[in-house]
């Protein structure tokens, strides 16, 4: 290490520090920096949740699968990488909930369940006429009136009623955090449609203003890889500097000294550093801070376990076919099954000709057991649910299950308060220590890819202040 060279150190080798790692090694190096920038990394693989198996022409992810085109950071980052002319869009087709048996096409124009179009809304049998009748409160309601954080279900529930979240919201919404909705906190997971209901006195009202009309060109919303999102993992770690990534490694333990930081690692050694980025789980950050009482509320915060099942068939197979991508799951139904996606007609790269390829999603707050039930049976399950509603014939060629223990941190309510109450107690206790993750601040690919950014903007105006404004150029070259 050169003399008055300065170190930074990435904690976790998921996509959120891979990308914090990325980009301030390439500041480092086109700004001709006095700085160096390690990643150490607990399991022996980088990408975290970002896995990919490709398997007898079958392009199969083990967890995220896609990201919202709209939100551009990730699409950034696949083209800094050279992998842009690897990028597909979804392809569009009917999507369905689940309920009491039957599936019913999503409403045309909702917006997250919230519906933009009358017609559909009132023509779809997802709902009673009584649960239509509650929903047209929303126009009469005053906004609610809230001093800080309330959860997420009953804010719903106040402006439609219970039958359209039950039937639609919740189905939609949950899905992606895999979350109970009545526990998560609006504000930090939408709290889009708290500033929506505000500003026009209705969430119907105001998701019909501010959604634009429909387009003339027919992409889908989402983006991914045709060679799987693991080529952007392997190709963000190709980049990063020789000897600069460590494997197989825990920090135990982190002490600030007097001018820096002691990292104590699993091996014994002990490494020094001037800088920090922690990318790690929330529910190991206190342990790894044992001398700092204020990570103790990120022992409380809940994990749910998840599970995800990729059948492979051949298309005759599928005896009832449904025109459509896929379908998510009311909890009031009497399936273990959260969704399923029919992959192979939302991402026809994924399952080669005459073959079908299904992803089921299994476990969810308070009904977690199924994902530590043996392969066969999680199996035997998802296809006892999947012939409910379509009818296959046989067994699949073969299944890839991915289990995700205690992996989907739950934003519960209070959440942001909690995350900028230690933010500021490690401003002044931790200076040159960031945090950042799917844990904080976004589960979504583009949203940690976003914190991986800010993290090594905010270190590097933390060690050399008069880079940032160079700096701040490189994310915004490659649009």
């Amino acid at each position: 290490m050169n003399k008055g060279q300065r170190t930074v150190v990435v904690i976790g080798g998921g996509i959120t520090g891979l990308t914090a790692a990325y980009y301030l090694q390439k500041a480092i190096r086109e700004q001709r920096l006095p700085l160096a920038c390690k990643l150490v990394e607990a399991t022996h693989r980088l990408g975290g949740k970002v896995q990919t198996v490709v398997r007898d022409g079958f392009v199969i992810e083990r967890g995220p699968d896609s990201f919202l085109a709209r939100k551009t950071s990730a699409f950034r980052l696949v083209k800094e990488v050279g992998l842009e002319h690897e990028i597909v869009h979804n392809a569009t087709g009917t999507s369905y909930i689940l309920v009491n048996g039957k599936l019913y096409p999503i409403p045309g124009g909702a917006v997250m369940g919230i519906p933009t179009r009358i017609t559909p809304f009132l023509t779809t049998g997802l709902f009673s006429p009584a649960g239509k009748l509650r929903a047209a409160l929303d126009f009469v309601l005053p906004p609610v009136k809230v001093d800080g954080d309330m959860p997420l279900g009953r804010f719903f529930r106040r402006r439609l009623g219970d039958e359209v979240v039950d039937n639609l919201i919740e189905p939609l919404l949950s899905g992606i955090y895999a979350g109970d909705i009545d526990e998560m906190s609006l504000m930090a997971t939408f709290p889009q449609f708290f500033q929506l209901e505000q500003k026009y006195g209705s969430l119907v009202r105001g998701a019909r203003r501010t959604t634009p009309k429909e387009q003339k060109e027919r992409k889908g919303a989402f983006q991914t890889l045709k060679t799987g999102l693991q080529s952007l993992v392997d190709e963000v770690e190709k980049r990063l500097e020789p000897g600069s990534v460590i494997k197989g490694v825990r920090v135990e333990r982190i002490v600030r000294t007097d001018s820096a930081y002691r990292l104590q690692l699993s091996t014994g050694e002990v490494w020094g550093a001037d800088g920090i980025i922690v990318t790690t789980p929330h529910h190991v950050v206190p342990d790894m801070f044992a001398d700092y009482p204020f990570f103790a509320p990120f022992r409380s915060v809940p994990l749910t376990s998840v599970a995800t099942v990729a059948l492979a068939f051949p298309e005759e197979a599928i005896r009832q076919d449904i025109d459509g991508t896929g379908f998510v799951v009311s909890r009031r139904s009497d399936y273990t099954m959260t969704a399923c996606t029919w992959t192979h007609k939302k991402w026809p790269h994924t399952a080669p000709p005459g073959k079908a390829l299904l992803r089921g999603y299994v476990g969810r707050p308070g009904d977690e057991e199924i994902v530590d039930q043996p392969d066969d049976e999680i199996v035997r399950v998802v296809l006892d649910d999947l012939n409910k509603v379509m009818n296959i014939a046989g067994q699949p060629e073969f299944a890839v299950i991915s289990r995700w223990k205690r992996a989907m941190p739950q934003y519960t309510v209070g959440h942001r308060e909690r995350l900028a109450h230690i933010k500021r107690q490690m401003g002044d206790a931790l200076p040159g220590v960031f945090l950042a993750g799917s844990s904080y601040e976004g589960l979504g690919l583009p949203d940690c890819i976003d914190q991986g950014e800010k993290a090594a903007r905010d270190v590097l105006e933390y060690l050399q202040p008069t880079a940032v404004e160079r700096a701040s150029t490189m994310y915004s070259s490659v649009h």
